[in-house]
């Protein structure tokens, strides 16, 4: 643990909490005792066990390690129900770092099961509004903003970003992109059931 991680979760101990609900949720699905998850995925048990009770504060080489053992994806741990619209800025979001290198990831959206992704590189300009017609229901659009600023977002209710923010949002609605900056750029994702 370093205190980089530390003073990240101190801020909002809900998250450590969350993570340790998944967890112990996620070995009970699989029928695994503390201590054969701890032996498959090389963790002690006692560090397994101090996470499930939410007193720990997981590397990420620790979450890979537990996902693994289980055969999960990591991303499992992160899950939140679906929302209409979620905001994530450059500062927030529920991040893990590496034990050996300055690495930090930072879970933006996990991908449900049987869906496809389509990932787009944007290049926007100010003046005219992108007002995109609506998707089939299920359609869940993911925007990263890399440069510039942006309302972006349901039509009826937009929301300004900046670089490094993140939105996602139902798309079976009218939506929209308006640069507020010259090249503008983001990255978009839309997801399809």
């Amino acid at each position: 643990m370093n205190d980089i991680t530390n003073n990240l979760f101190s801020n909002n101990p809900s998250r450590i909490d969350l993570l340790a609900l998944s967890i112990k949720r996620e070995r009970l699905a699989a029928g695994l005792s503390l201590t054969e998850l701890a032996k498959r995925a090389s963790v002690a048990k006692s560090t397994l066990s101090q996470l499930e009770s939410g007193i720990g504060n997981p590397s990420i080489e620790t979450l890979w390690s537990l996902a693994m053992a289980m055969g999960l994806q990591v991303t499992r741990f992160f899950e939140q129900p679906q929302q209409n619209l979620r905001v994530i800025r450059a500062n927030e979001g529920m991040t893990t770092y590496a034990e050996t290198a300055n690495y930090a990831a930072t879970l933006l959206a996990d991908c449900p099961a049987g869906v496809r992704r389509d990932i787009y590189r944007l290049k926007v300009q100010p003046g005219e509004v992108r007002l995109s017609q609506p998707h089939p229901a299920g359609t869940v659009e993911h925007v990263v903003l890399c440069s510039g600023s942006a309302n972006i977002g349901p039509a009826n209710e937009p929301v300004l970003l900046y670089a490094g923010d993140y939105i996602s949002y139902l798309a079976n609605a009218p939506h929209m992109f308006e640069a507020l900056e010259a090249d503008t750029t983001a990255v978009m994702v839309i997801e399809h059931p």
